[in-house]
């Protein structure tokens, strides 16, 4: 990991942190909010390819499963395998619109989201399984899709690999 995304990605997982536990479950569509810490290794995944996305994926993941009931580490397994499948989709497939990162991301958060109550009902968490699921895959997924945009922003500033000014390469 170079110096830059040392740097830069501390602090935007922070702010996803706040984001993801004090701002968007008081944005609930349908009583679902969106997935900020299943959103950044997508856009990480699209904005630098697989190995980003994975390691955006597994610290986000390890963050999210601080907030969370189920087993420690399902969130991290689930967002790394996330984020370097959609970064290895994104880098040997998709170029073009600009509709292609929205599209991306609706259907990746839905396939974490998934594999998320999966994995976890294989782990005994049985709850996960339940007849709104389906709700919270479109509902999270939508709101996902419509913030990629400025995550993918965001996480091209993070985790692109490109030197900062000022800084001392070696």
């Amino acid at each position: 990991m170079n110096q830059a995304i040392a740097l830069r990605l501390p602090p935007v997982l922070l702010v996803a942190v706040l984001l993801h536990t004090a701002v968007f479950p008081n944005l609930r569509v349908f009583g679902v909010a969106a997935d900020v810490m299943l959103l950044l290794p997508i856009a990480a995944g699209i904005a630098a390819g697989p190995e980003r996305g994975a390691l955006v994926g597994f610290v986000s993941g390890l963050l999210a499963d601080c907030f969370l009931q189920t087993p420690f580490g399902l969130s991290a397994l689930s967002a790394c395998l996330i984020g370097w499948c959609v970064g290895s989709f994104q880098t040997g497939v998709l170029h073009g619109g600009r509709w292609i990162p929205m599209l991306t991301t609706f259907v990746a958060t839905a396939v974490g989201i998934l594999t998320f109550a999966l994995v976890g009902a294989v782990l005994g968490e049985d709850q996960l399984l339940s007849s709104r699921l389906f709700t919270v895959v479109v509902v999270a997924s939508t709101l996902n899709a419509l913030l990629s945009p400025l995550a993918v922003r965001v996480m091209r500033w993070a985790v692109a690999a490109r030197p900062v000014p000022g800084l001392v390469h070696r």
